[in-house]
């Protein structure tokens, strides 16, 4: 470090600040003294940054996205999402071939099937299925299941639609 040198007049001078550090100070509003450059900063110590406290470990991927989600409110849609994607598993797989989940609304899981023999057939295993679910995906929100049968075409749509009930036949 240079030696103070004696300025005009015969007093001694501070060594000069560092042209960063002047910016630096300026462009903070403080004005720069080579006091203010050698003042220590005292560290306040908060307890996010304290090495070998609790919670600094590292943690893995699922565990941050399970808290994510759990912080965002979406557990409910995740599990209505898994229930979905292991329909096969809850149901059992012929019963998956033949039937697919539509929809949830209020707690409700609407299943639909390829015919009304097999809706009507589900509607006899309601209780074995919603218990699986429950068992298996307790943050779904699933208190009630129903069951559909196919989609039947509309012929009341087109140009020379006429009024009517329309063909007389079931589907399914």
């Amino acid at each position: 470090m240079p030696e103070p040198s004696a300025g005009p007049g015969g007093e001694a001078s501070v060594p000069a600040v560092p042209e960063t550090v002047a910016t630096y100070l300026r462009l903070r509003g403080l004005e720069p003294s080579a006091r203010s450059f050698r003042k220590k900063r005292r560290r306040t110590e908060d307890d996010e940054n304290v090495p070998f406290t609790p919670g600094r470990d590292p943690r893995g991927m699922g565990d941050v996205l399970a808290q994510l989600t759990r912080e965002a409110g979406w557990d409910k849609e995740l599990a209505r999402e898994d229930v979905v994607r292991a329909w096969s598993d809850v149901a059992g797989d012929n019963t998956a071939q033949h039937t697919r989940p539509v929809a949830f609304s209020e707690g409700t899981l609407t299943v639909q099937a390829d015919s009304t023999a097999w809706a009507k057939q589900l509607q006899l295993m309601r209780a074995h299925i919603l218990s699986e679910i429950v068992r298996r995906f307790p943050d779904a929100g699933i208190d009630a299941i129903r069951f559909i049968g196919p989609d039947v075409p509309s012929w009341k749509w087109g140009p020379r639609t006429i009024p009517g009930r329309g063909p007389r036949d079931t589907y399914g």
